[in-house]
């Protein structure tokens, strides 16, 4: 009979004890602790497990846990005799970062308080022993929402101490989704403040903190050591490309099969292989989500399970404001192609912005992308890197993200779009002028907007825009070269009755054109003269269904004209 399924249960315990489904990852322990690194940080993105993870590695060492081998018995991790012995003999500190989710500074700075001040009233017990001296016991009353960021920064570091004193062990400490304010600082800009805290919390927790056994951290992002890691010189970071762990955070095509058999659904497995495999850490590939898995397990239906709990703000804003190299590039791996490119996956915050690598290293460290193929350059002493989309259920979240920048902001990109496939010129100058007034600034990147820049992000984010709206009817193709100096894109039908489209886009140049209807005369001229509707002739495509359009713009302002056709 197959197992109960239990939808987003974090407590190992209880999944195990009422023998809920589980893909036993109890190897993982194992491997940590033979590695013997001091202070671990483990990079995937959400939903991997990484929460259960904690949980279980807590369960495991926690002397809460002592004496609790009707949890781990039937599990992998307790044939090993050695680990048996290990079983609840540590003191654990286990906290999670999840929701430090603050607009400002001090409201972030008050939730972090008030989470530790809860972690010292579990500890409780410790204070009332006499092995606390009273300056110890006066420090333990200063430990509030209201503490100076002084006392904050040696909560964990002091906390080590006491329950050192009190166990005569050194402790394990477990932080769970240690980034997630750190992105919330960066959206909402408060990122310095909170990093000087961070930066001082982490030194006296993970680096001069003598009753420190092992510690763990799990986040989506690696953060650059300079940013928050600087005097942490014992800290290994274990990223996607990795090859430890490779294993212990998904599930791989063995473990899926045999979900997948259990539930009685293994003629579906095809199909559940297109949508959700494709994520690769290390040399591990064919690894999946495992909520993709275990919702459809338990509804035995396909669904975007993912992209309907994955609100991404950071990414999604990084990609709105993003410029036009990048709006190319995801036009590129929207249509199935992969990107060549070099990136170091621990981030610089401060470089999201400014530089494109580092919104590369998020995108992957966060599941959107993953690593096709890589390797290291020894002429250039850098890990160049091929990045695709993972699956089908990935594309489709790229595409809802691009349809709510227009639907969100402008109606008139919907009514633009069915003008443009009426082939109704004056419709699509009336809407077309609207959604350039409403969406220009969204595409901006909100410092210095420019004449010169506006139109560029504009103009890319709106052929991703046709990308994904006009999918259904066509395959889009953009042919364009570096700068604005050319960008024309192409519909090609996908069924026999629909005509192909051309659009070309210029600039109005004033030392060239007296009006902006001689930009469009130009964009028109370019399109007959370059001969491009050849491509689509040669698929057979009669010239009387093919249509085209010159855009001309001048800042805000678009004219477009088209090309008669003869029919």
């Amino acid at each position: 009979m197959a197992r109960t399924i239990s939808i987003g249960q974090q407590n190992f315990s209880e999944l195990i004890v009422k023998n809920n489904f589980y893909v036993d990852k109890t190897m993982f322990i194992k491997e940590w602790w033979e590695n013997g690194d001091d202070v671990t940080l483990i990079t995937r993105p959400r939903r991997f497990g990484k929460t259960l993870t904690i949980n279980m590695v807590e369960t495991f060492f926690s002397v809460n846990y002592v004496g609790r081998e009707d949890i781990f018995k039937d599990l992998s991790i307790w044939q090993d005799e050695k680990y048996q012995k290990l079983q609840g003999t540590w003191p654990v500190i286990a906290l999670s970062f999840a929701d430090i989710k603050e607009v400002t500074y001090e409201m972030a700075q008050y939730k972090i308080n008030q989470l530790l001040a809860n972690l010292y009233s579990r500890f409780q017990f410790v204070k009332d022993s006499p092995v606390l001296t009273t300056k110890d016991r006066n420090y333990w009353e200063r430990v509030s929402v209201n503490m100076n960021v002084s006392d904050a920064s040696l909560v964990l570091h002091n906390l080590s101490e006491y329950l050192y004193c009190y166990y005569g062990k050194k402790v394990i400490i477990l932080l769970d989704e240690y980034d997630t304010p750190m992105q919330e600082a960066y959206v909402y800009g408060y990122w310095e403040e909170l990093a000087e805290f961070i930066r001082s919390f982490f030194n006296s927790t993970f680096k001069t903190n003598p009753c420190l056994e092992r510690a763990i951290m799990t986040g989506i992002i690696g953060i650059r050591k300079e940013s928050v890691f600087s005097d942490l010189n014992n800290l290994e970071v274990v990223t996607t490309t990795s090859k430890k762990y490779a294993t212990s955070f998904g599930f791989t095509q063995q473990e899926v099969s045999k979900a997948l058999e259990e539930y009685g659904l293994l003629e579906e497995e095809a199909e559940v292989k297109y949508w959700y495999d494709g994520f690769c850490f290390g040399n591990q590939r064919e690894i999946y989500n495992p909520w993709f898995i275990i919702n459809y397990l338990d509804k035995q239906e396909i669904d975007l399970y993912w992209a309907n709990t994955n609100s991404d703000r950071l990414v999604n804003h990084l990609l709105q404001k993003s410029d036009a190299d990048i709006k190319m590039i995801m036009e590129d791996l929207l249509t199935g192609n992969t990107y060549h490119t070099t990136l170091n996956e621990q981030i610089v915050f401060q470089q999201l912005n400014d530089k494109k690598s580092a919104f590369w290293s998020l995108l992957l460290a966060s599941g959107y992308l993953r690593v096709e193929h890589f390797e290291f350059n020894k002429n250039h002493g850098k890990i160049e890197y091929d990045l695709i989309l993972p699956n089908q259920e990935v594309r489709i979240m790229f595409e809802q993200m691009i349809e709510e920048w227009f639907s969100e902001y402008t109606k008139e990109y919907n009514d633009f779009v069915n003008a443009l496939l009426k082939g109704d010129c004056k419709a699509m100058n009336h809407y077309m002028n609207r959604v350039t007034l409403e969406t220009f600034s969204f595409f901006d990147s909100g410092k210095r907007p420019s004449e010169s820049t506006e139109p560029e992000r504009f103009y890319h984010g709106f052929v991703l825009g046709l990308l994904v709206e006009l999918r259904d009817h066509y395959v889009v193709i953009s042919n364009r070269e570096s700068g604005f100096g050319r960008y024309d894109v192409m519909l090609e039908p996908v069924h026999q009755e629909d005509d192909a489209i051309i659009l070309e886009f210029k600039v109005y140049d004033p030392d060239e054109e007296q009006a902006l209807s001689d930009t469009v005369a130009s964009a028109l001229a370019q399109i007959r003269e370059k001969a491009y509707a050849a491509s689509l002739e040669a698929k057979g495509i009669s010239p009387e269904r093919i249509r085209s359009y010159g855009f001309a713009f001048e800042g805000k302002k678009v004219l477009i004209g088209e090309n008669k056709i003869e029919r």
